[in-house]
């Protein structure tokens, strides 16, 4: 506050001054204000000045020092007058000062501890003109909009303010008080021009009315915010009062919550589960709505309440529908056919012998089927036929490719976006605990850093081991025994064998053309010319245009691109008979419809009627499909009828072979020519391959040297190379032994082998021909190559049993131990 008394003129101010360092703003003239001093240097000095005159010099440092020296102050201050002293327990002392006058250091007399110096004392440059009492009332009323604006101007400093009548004094004052920076404050303190010193203080008196205009908008903003926010406070709650008394639910939360208490309640739960879901609800109900926790625990109970938990009605089983469906959807596959109604009939023994018992209800085992073959022989679609056989809830998903183990036994939930595995999601979706799952392409996973997803199927696809499953989500135990599971896979081979052990393999072959003819009679016509538009008695094939299809265009184990096939003709058929609706409309235009009024006054037949009768005119066509008309909507065949593989020339060889895709013949070519003695393979072979040519070269040369007389010269003077064609074509297996060591000796004989003679079997060292595998699918690629004669291993008789009779129907086996029965067969004498 200002100093309002009156320093005696007698009273005059000393040459020389004790200094004090301020650390904090500068201190103006005529300002009453107490100091706390603390440093002892300060402490000394001030207490040395209280006993003499009691006047110090009051000097802001430039830089912050706990030791200041003089070079370390500004060279203008203020001298003050000690009115009082206050002792303090820590040392320090509390002074109250009256700030008399501005001086400017001259010359240090003591560098530090304490600092003294010469001084010289400033008088203010004054003006009397108007313009100073122009700013003298500008500074008052600017200073009067903030501080009725500012909490923190009392009502005294508005007063001392108003009756400080020097303008000097008065620019002092508001500097000050004003919220500026120091260093300013101090440039202030500087200015001896008091013009100059009240223009200076007025711009800082602008830029803290701009402050306050944005602190009041600011403040405006943050209280209408405020106030909205319990207004809409105030509103909820009454909302709440409202919903309570008519007994409603309260809020989202607790709707939620008793939903999940409900269903929690009617499960039933007991043991480890019910005490999980239940620390699970406590903590749901204790959480924040818009915390990140609430929505995982949220979705977890929301799981867990979807699962079908309670075990499914009492089922029903009639052998006699459930074989009429399987028969309805598909064309042979007996085996798998059997199988199911087997499955049927022990379900229905198991159930009657439970009789009324406590496990009457009990969800019996399920069973796991693994169905393997070439792609488009029905793998796929017989799964939905056995869930529609069985009466279940049908879910499939594929795993080809798949390489994290999460997607089969879920994700952590300590993971963000973390969902239950697929077993768990399609129980969820299907909403029972007996369904239908079929694992597309098991044949086809990977491994990865993330896992190995055909070690998590093992625990799933374990009968001892799925009554408790645990998905790594749920972390609880779930019973999936009762799920039927249908897996599907184009090979074995690529299968770990512990997970195909847990699984009843039925092998799907493919189909011949016979069988094809009929799958295409039966379920191909009808599908594809319902797909396209057209009637069922619209368009007729002939038997050999059928026939034609299969052996000509799609000559593959399935029958899938016969089905494209049969699409590509009925497309055609469907844009020929729109365009000649179009040419005939265009021809005969309809007749101009009737106006209502005239139609009601019997002016004419009425509209419907006339257009209908016009439609009849329109031609309907049909067609027959015969051979010509096949090769006219769907170009020259792609497999002639000419196209057919076979032996004609010395050194060649008809072999069978068993790939992912069905059964296939193989055709093995040797020749001779003049040089170093070796073997050249060519065909793009395995290494099991390789090494069977190997053996069979041994075994050739061995039999043509001492059984027919062949010269051993021959062989040092003969480069012997075997290749096999489609040479682009991997190709591996030990099953075309016996087909090599044939064409090398037909070579070395010169001679053709035995026509439409086809063979397979694993030939070793010794001259022993070895059991193969996959001997159905390799017959029925014999057949497709219209071969009469198969030599197979006598130990695979067995499979022949497995054979349907109209595959081997025109072809006769030849069982073999040794290769001299193969040549006896292949090259008699």
């Amino acid at each position: 506050m200002p100093d309002q008394s009156v320093v005696p003129m007698d009273q005059l101010l000393p040459p020389r001054l004790p200094l004090v360092a301020l650390m904090g703003r500068p201190i103006f003239p005529g300002i009453f204000t107490p100091i706390m001093i603390g440093n002892p240097p300060d402490v000394r000095v001030v207490e040395d000045a209280v006993s003499r005159d009691g006047l110090i010099g009051l000097v802001m440092l430039k830089n912050e020092s706990e030791t200041p020296s003089i070079g370390d102050l500004h060279q203008v201050g203020t001298v003050a007058k000690i009115v009082r002293k206050v002792n303090l327990p820590d040392g320090g002392v509390n002074i109250f000062i009256s700030t008399l006058k501005r001086f400017r250091i001259k010359k240090p007399l003591s560098q530090a501890n304490p600092i003294v110096a010469a001084v010289e004392y400033l008088e203010e440059e004054e003006d009397a003109s108007s313009e100073i009492k122009a700013l003298t009332r500008a500074l008052i009323s600017e200073m009067k909009q903030i501080s009725e604006n500012n909490p923190l101007f009392s009502e005294e400093m508005r007063l001392n303010m108003i009756n400080i009548d020097h303008p000097g004094k008065i620019a002092d004052f508001i500097a000050s008080i004003l919220n500026i920076d120091k260093t300013e404050q101090q440039k202030i303190l500087e200015i001896l021009n008091v013009r100059k010193r009240m223009e200076q203080v007025l711009v800082f008196i602008k830029k803290e009315q701009e402050l306050l205009r944005i602190q009041k908008k600011i403040q405006k903003e943050i209280n209408e915010k405020i106030e909205k926010s319990q207004r809409d406070y105030f509103l909820k709650e009454e909302l709440k009062a409202i919903k309570s008394e008519l007994g409603m639910a309260t809020d989202a939360k607790s709707s939620e919550y008793q939903k999940f208490r409900e269903k929690v309640d009617a499960l039933n739960f007991g043991g480890e589960i019910k005490e999980a879901v239940e620390q699970e609800l406590e903590k749901f109900s204790l959480m924040d709505p818009n915390s990140a926790e609430f929505v995982v625990t949220r979705n977890y109970l929301d799981v867990i309440v979807s699962l079908p938990w309670a075990e499914g009605a009492e089922e029903y089983f009639d052998l006699t529908t459930a074989h009429t469906i399987l028969e309805q959807d598909h064309y042979g596959l007996q085996d798998v056919k059997n199988r199911i109604v087997e499955y049927l009939a022990v379900r229905k023994l198991r159930q009657d012998a439970a009789g009324s018992q406590k496990n009457a209800s009990k969800t019996p085992a399920g069973s796991i089927i693994c169905l393997a073959g070439p792609p488009g022989v029905g793998k796929t679609s017989v799964g939905k036929s056995i869930a529609r056989a069985l009466g279940k809830q049908f879910f499939r998903f594929s795993v080809g490719g798949m390489r994290d183990e999460a997607e089969i036994k879920g994700h952590r939930r300590t993971y963000i976006g973390a969902l239950p595995g697929k077993i768990i999601q399609g129980l969820k979706i299907v909403k029972s605990r007996s369904p239908v799952f079929m694992i597309d392409e098991i044949d086809k996973m990977g491994a990865s850093f993330q896992g190995d997803p055909a070690s998590a199927l093992l625990e799933v696809l374990d009968p001892e081991q799925n009554v408790s499953f645990r998905d790594h989500y749920l972390d609880l135990p779930f019973d999936i025994s009762g799920i039927f599971f249908i897996v599907t896979a184009n090979t074995l081979d690529t299968i770990p064998a512990p997970l195909l052990d847990r699984m009843e393999v039925i092998q799907l072959p493919g189909y011949i053309d016979t069988e094809k003819l009929e799958i295409a009679k039966s379920y191909l016509l009808p599908k594809s010319l319902e797909k396209n538009g057209l009637r069922k008695n619209q368009v007729k094939y002939s038997r050999d245009s059928l026939l034609h299809i299969a052996n000509g265009y799609a000559r593959e184990a399935g029958v899938r691109n016969f089905e494209k096939n049969l699409d590509k003709i009925h497309r055609k058929l469907a844009k020929l008979l729109v365009e000649e609706g179009e040419t005939h409309a265009a021809e005969n235009p309809p007749p101009p419809a009737v106006p209502e009024d005239a139609a009601s006054l019997g002016g004419g037949a009425e509209p419907s009627s006339r257009a209908e009768a016009h439609a009849e005119k329109v031609p309907a066509r049909k067609f027959n499909i015969d051979k010509k008309a096949v090769e006219k909507y769907l170009g020259k065949p792609l497999f002639p009828e000419e196209d057919v593989k076979k032996a004609d020339r010395p050194g060649m060889s008809v072999g069978l072979a068993y790939t992912s895709m069905g059964g296939d013949t193989l055709i093995i070519e040797a020749a001779a020519v003049p040089g170093k003695e070796g073997l050249t393979l060519t065909g793009k072979m395995g290494d099991t391959m390789k090494e069977s040519a190997s053996i069979a070269m041994t075994v050739a040369r061995k039999l043509g040297t001492e059984c027919y007389g062949l010269d051993a010269s021959w062989f040092e003077k003969n480069h012997i190379h075997l290749h096999i064609p489609e040479g682009a074509t991997p190709k591996d297996g030990p099953s075309a032994g016996i087909t090599m060591a044939t064409a090398l000796l037909s070579l070395m004989r010169n001679r053709v082998i035995t026509g439409r003679l086809v063979m397979t079997g694993e030939l070793s060292l010794t001259g022993q021909v070895l059991p193969i595998g996959g001997l159905k699918e390799k017959t029925i690629a014999a057949r497709r190559n219209r071969a009469k004669h198969i030599v197979i291993p006598r130990q695979n008789l067995r499979d022949l049993d497995d054979i349907p009779d109209i595959v081997k129907k025109g072809i006769e086996f030849h069982p073999v131990d040794r290769f001299d029965e193969v040549l006896r067969i292949a090259l008699p004498d």
